[in-house]
C-alpha cells in the first residue's frame, strides 16, 4: 500500500523535450497529512472551505461552529448560539455569511467577521439536518427529519417554501450551478430535483432497489448528481437523463450520512469518508480507487475539498473529534 502515496518519479527529459514521466491520466494522488485541528468536544459533523479558500469551518455536535484559517490551520474563532448539536454549515459564495442546521429544528445565519448570529431561521417541526447557500446567496435550502425542505430568505430571515419532499427523514440538500434547481435526498430511498422558484418536483431519480439515500449533491458542471446510498455505494447519475452513469465502491457506508465531493482541482477524483475511519478517494472516469488515507480513528463522516489547491479537510466522529488536513501534488 505504500506505493500507492509514493509520487510518480520524476519526468525524464528526451531530446524533443516532451516528458516521459506518467500519462496525467495514470497519475494518481499522494495526499499526506498536513495538520490536525484539535478542539471540538463531540463529533465532528461538517467540514467546508470557504469560496475563496481562506477558511475551514466545522460544526459538531458539541453546539458550536468553528472557523479555522487554511493557510496554517489555526483556529480563528468559535461560533456558539445553538441550543442542541449542529449536523451541517456552509458558507455564502462571497465566504462572508455561514449558516448552520441543528437540532434545536433552527437554522442560524452568522456574520463570519464578528460571529454574531444575525437571524435564526423558525419553522422545522424536527431536527434540520441539512443546509446549504444559493450561488446568488440570496437564499438558504434546508432539509428535516420532519421530512420537509424548506427555502428561505436570507435577508429577512423568512421561510419561503415549504416542500412536502420527503416520506422519511431528508438527508441532503443542493443547489445547482445557477440557483434554478435544487437536488434532495432521503432515506425514502429517493433522490429528487426542484424548481427553486417555482418549487415544483422536476424529477424523482429512483433505482431499482432503494436503500436510504444519505447524500447528494450536483457536479461542478451540474450535469451530473453524486449520491451515497447506505448499502456502501456512491454513484454518479445523470439526472436529465435519469441514468445511473458510474458506481464507486470499496469504502463502508451503511449506517451515517457521510458526505461525498468531487475533487476537481488536480486530478479529476471523487472523495468521501467511510465507516472504516478512512478517507476513500477513487478516479472519476475509472472508477478504480486511487487513494485511501489513513489517520482517523473513528468514522470519516465528513470531507470537504479546497476550490482551488489539492487539500481535503477530514472530520471522524465522538472517538476521533479531529479534523485532518491532508495535501496532494496531483
Amino acid at each position: 500500500m505504500a506505493s500507492e502515496a509514493a509520487p510518480p518519479p520524476p519526468p525524464t527529459s528526451t531530446t524533443n523535450g516532451i516528458s516521459a514521466g506518467p500519462p496525467k491520466a495514470a497519475q494518481k494522488p499522494n495526499y499526506t497529512l498536513k495538520y490536525t485541528l484539535t478542539g471540538h468536544t463531540k463529533a465532528v459533523s461538517s467540514v467546508k472551505f470557504s469560496v475563496d479558500g481562506n477558511w475551514i469551518a466545522s460544526s459538531s455536535a458539541d453546539k458550536t461552529v468553528k472557523i479555522w484559517s487554511a493557510e496554517d490551520a489555526k483556529i480563528e474563532r468559535t461560533i456558539t448560539g445553538h441550543k442542541m448539536g449542529i449536523s451541517d454549515v456552509a458558507w455564502s459564495h462571497d465566504s462572508k455569511l455561514l449558516v448552520s442546521a441543528s437540532d434545536d429544528k433552527t437554522l442560524k445565519i452568522w456574520d463570519f467577521s464578528t460571529g454574531k448570529c444575525l437571524k435564526t431561521l423558525k419553522g422545522h417541526g424536527n431536527y434540520v439536518f441539512c443546509c446549504n447557500f444559493n450561488p446568488q446567496s440570496n437564499l438558504i435550502v434546508s432539509g428535516s427529519f420532519d421530512e420537509s425542505v424548506r427555502i428561505w430568505d436570507v435577508r429577512n430571515g423568512k421561510c419561503l417554501k415549504t416542500l412536502p419532499a420527503h416520506s422519511d427523514p431528508v438527508s441532503a440538500v443542493n443547489f445547482n450551478r445557477d440557483g434554478s434547481l435544487i437536488v434532495s435526498s432521503s432515506y425514502d430511498g429517493l433522490c429528487r430535483i426542484w424548481d427553486t422558484a417555482s418549487g415544483q418536483c422536476l424529477k424523482t431519480l429512483i433505482d431499482d432497489d432503494n436503500p436510504p439515500v444519505s447524500f447528494v449533491k450536483f457536479s461542478p458542471n451540474g450535469k451530473y448528481i453524486l449520491a451515497a446510498t447506505l448499502d456502501n455505494t456512491l454513484k454518479l447519475w445523470d439526472y436529465s437523463k435519469g441514468k445511473c452513469l458510474k458506481t464507486y465502491t470499496g469504502h463502508k457506508n451503511s449506517k451515517y450520512c457521510i458526505f461525498a465531493n468531487f475533487s476537481v482541482t488536480g486530478g479529476k477524483w471523487i472523495v468521501c469518508g467511510s465507516e472504516d475511519n478512512m478517507v476513500y478517494i477513487w478516479n472519476l472516469q475509472t472508477k478504480e480507487i486511487v487513494q485511501k488515507l489513513e489517520g482517523h480513528t473513528d468514522v470519516v463522516l465528513c470531507t470537504g475539498c479546497h476550490p482551488t489547491k489539492n487539500i481535503i479537510a477530514s472530520g471522524s466522529l465522538e472517538n476521533d473529534k479531529t479534523i485532518k488536513i491532508w495535501i496532494s501534488d496531483y
